[in-house]
């Protein structure tokens, strides 16, 4: 297994070579002028040029690129534009709002997605699994924008029971983490209840059965082991976007993470702090994927990793 994680992580570098030339390529073809932002828009010629030579963007493509390039491998992720602070400095700060947000979205949203999914299983086409899979669909279709005003709506503006912006204390996280988790929960649900339609019918819940186990002893020791490398790897999938994809919710509740920092950055046409995120954002996706490979022979003894 080690011999295996080894190879993956020596797989990294091509991927985010690959992914390190595509997004400097988009991000020099966003259109509006950095150098003229950072000026101001009552700046002169004189004066954009100045700013346009000080940050480089006078080069060549070519060799911004590898300028780029060459400090990313040295551990430089460069200095933002917008506020002229290392763009390392500017992630840190946004980084743990993120994290936390998502780690609250992801821990109810696997607890009740996993739970209506079994329960739609083992009661499957009777009421809880109609009344479970409704629901599931409803948090798939419902916009997260939609949703996140909706709550807000309802329990800041009509009861005022909870605030809408900020992340200064545990209230405050309730009502972006239900509107961010809404459609991992939904997905978690349909998923589980699949996994473990298709485990149930195996020969060996039959048997589990006949020897006269109880009906949580088989779906707990016997049914969930199974059902659940499928599962796992969705987790680990929607963890990924959760972590990635908050760019709507934080906008909405103007949570001060990384999905606010990039909104930011793209309307100031940063282009190092944009670049750096959306390399981050792949390098978690990356991990997240070899984390959720190495769980596989936690889960499931018999996988052999070569």
């Amino acid at each position: 297994m080690l011999n295996y994680f080894l190879k993956r992580l020596v797989g990294l570098a091509p991927t985010l070579l690959i992914v390190a030339v595509l997004v400097f390529l988009f991000v020099h073809m966003l259109p509006g002028d950095p150098a003229r932002l950072a000026a101001g828009q009552d700046a002169d010629l004189e004066t954009v040029e100045l700013v346009r030579k000080e940050l480089g963007l006078d080069k060549p493509l070519p060799e911004q690129f590898v300028r780029f390039f060459t400090n990313i491998v040295q551990g430089d992720l460069g200095t933002s534009i917008r506020t002229r602070r290392p763009v390392s400095v500017e992630i840190a700060e946004r980084f743990m709002p993120t994290l936390l947000l998502t780690l609250v979205s992801m821990a109810w949203s696997v607890v009740f997605g996993m739970g209506i999914g079994i329960i739609s299983a083992v009661f499957r086409n009777r009421w809880p699994d109609r009344l479970g899979m409704t629901l599931a669909v409803s948090g798939i279709s419902f916009p997260a924008f939609a949703l996140g005003m909706l709550l807000m709506q309802i329990f800041s503006v009509d009861l005022g029971w909870l605030p809408t912006v900020g992340a200064s204390s545990w209230q405050h996280y309730i009502l972006p983490s239900i509107t961010l988790g809404a459609a991992v929960a939904a997905v978690m649900a349909r998923f589980t209840r699949a996994s473990f339609v298709e485990v149930i019918q195996e020969d060996f819940v039959r048997t589990a059965r006949a020897k006269g186990l109880r009906e949580r002893v088989v779906i707990i020791k016997h049914c969930l082991r199974n059902a659940l490398i499928p599962v796992v790897t969705m987790m680990g999938l929607q963890f990924g976007f959760l972590l990635g994809g908050s760019i709507v919710v934080e906008a909405v509740f103007n949570w001060p993470g990384l999905g606010r920092l990039l909104v930011d950055s793209v309307n100031m046409r940063d282009y190092p702090v944009i670049q750096a995120l959306v390399l981050l954002f792949s390098l978690e996706f990356i991990l997240i994927n070899l984390v959720v490979d190495m769980l596989y022979g936690y889960i499931n003894p018999t996988i052999r990793y070569k």
